[in-house]
């Protein structure tokens, strides 16, 4: 991966310095590609303060196939509902004692977490109100650095050039979450904004017919459509985009990427958060996570039969978090890898050296 080069100073976008006390001397891209989303600086407002709820009393407002962002930490599951990302798209938070920003933009789909320890010090991040490629900006308080969510990257400011460090984090079902974790955490609606949870203000986005808003980077491959939904793994610098609908009729794909064997799991079952009016009716479009599948001294294989996800070597039967749940290695767990649902458009972009993977 290339290192990012300073630029030389050029005017900042508009209004930025009056919002922003940011090093905009320094930056890593064009100015010209950062857009307005709209809102101004906290006007989408992270939640800074997260509260949490048990499983039993979530289930009293999420549905079966509603989203949810999955985080854990040792032995700390947390879930974080779409339906409140989608207001505030930035959790500050503190998960099995590491600090943690869970993030999500709704216009490329992405749901990234990082971690907020950087050069020693925990950084709290903000909106930005700006897009680039379509993709969030965030920015930290204590430097106002101004970070690109899909990469992690500093674009301008103070640590300009410099990557945050990426924790596993995927979209999954409530169900699935529930199921898995019982005794799991689940951010509460209590977010002391007043915000239409469970409404979707992104409603048709994700139709493929549609095209990104506010979308002004290189030219997207005509490999998949634009808002077509992808799995992006990156390895030892290589990248691979899982489709979706590639995914759909095999559920299991076995590989090897920068060298290391992995996995990719897909099952049915989690709503789109950007189709319908109510989140939770979204139309089903299946989660889908990656892992390593080194296992000890072992590497395994593993196939759909037709209901689980099954390894050839033992038989034993694994969930969709990289669990197994029945057989020889039940109780066993896979090591997630860094792997961030896109759209087509913004992995592309991001990715621009990325293979497609497909079924044969």
């Amino acid at each position: 991966m290339a290192t990012p080069v300073l630029l030389p100073p050029e005017t900042p976008p508009a209004g930025a310095t009056d919002e922003f006390r940011t090093d905009f001397s320094r930056h890593i891209v064009p100015y010209r590609e950062i857009l307005s989303g709209g809102p101004p600086r906290d006007g989408i407002p992270a939640i800074d303060a997260p509260r949490f709820v048990g499983v039993n009393e979530a289930d009293g407002w999420l549905h079966n196939l509603d989203p949810v962002v999955f985080v854990q930490v040792g032995a700390d599951a947390r879930a974080y509902p779409v339906q409140i990302l989608t207001w505030h798209e930035i959790v500050n938070d503190v998960v099995g004692s590491v600090p943690l920003a869970v993030t999500y933009c709704p216009l490329c789909n992405t749901a990234i977490a990082f971690e907020r320890t950087f050069d020693g010090r925990v950084l709290d991040f903000g909106t930005t109100g700006r897009l680039r490629f379509s993709n969030l900006i965030m920015y930290d308080r204590q430097t106002e650095t101004w970070w690109q969510q899909g990469t992690g990257l500093a674009l301008a400011g103070e640590h300009a050039g410099r990557r945050l460090t990426f924790y596993p984090a995927t979209i999954v079902s409530w169900q699935a979450f529930r199921e898995a974790h019982p005794g799991g955490r689940v951010l509460s609606r209590d977010t002391g904004a007043q915000r239409r949870y469970g409404a979707n203000p992104y409603v048709g986005y994700d139709n493929l017919n549609t095209r990104p808003f506010l979308y002004d980077g290189p030219a997207t491959p005509e490999q998949l459509p634009q808002l077509a939904r992808v799995i992006g793994v990156e390895l030892n610098g290589e990248a691979v985009a899982y489709p979706y609908d590639e995914l759909v009729r095999v559920h299991v794909v076995n590989a090897v990427l920068g060298g290391e064997p992995i996995v990719v799991f897909w099952a049915p079952g989690t709503a789109s958060a950007l189709d319908a009016p109510a989140i939770a009716e979204g139309r089903d479009v299946g989660a889908a996570n990656a892992f390593s599948r080194r296992l000890g001294q072992r590497v395994l294989t593993f196939k759909f039969d037709g209901a689980r996800f099954v390894d050839e070597q033992t038989g034993s039967a694994w969930n969709l978090f990289g669990q197994a749940v029945d057989g020889s290695l039940s109780g066993q767990a896979l090591t997630p890898l860094v792997a961030v649902n896109h759209f087509w458009f913004s992995w592309a972009a991001f990715k621009p050296d990325t293979r497609v993977w497909k079924a044969r």
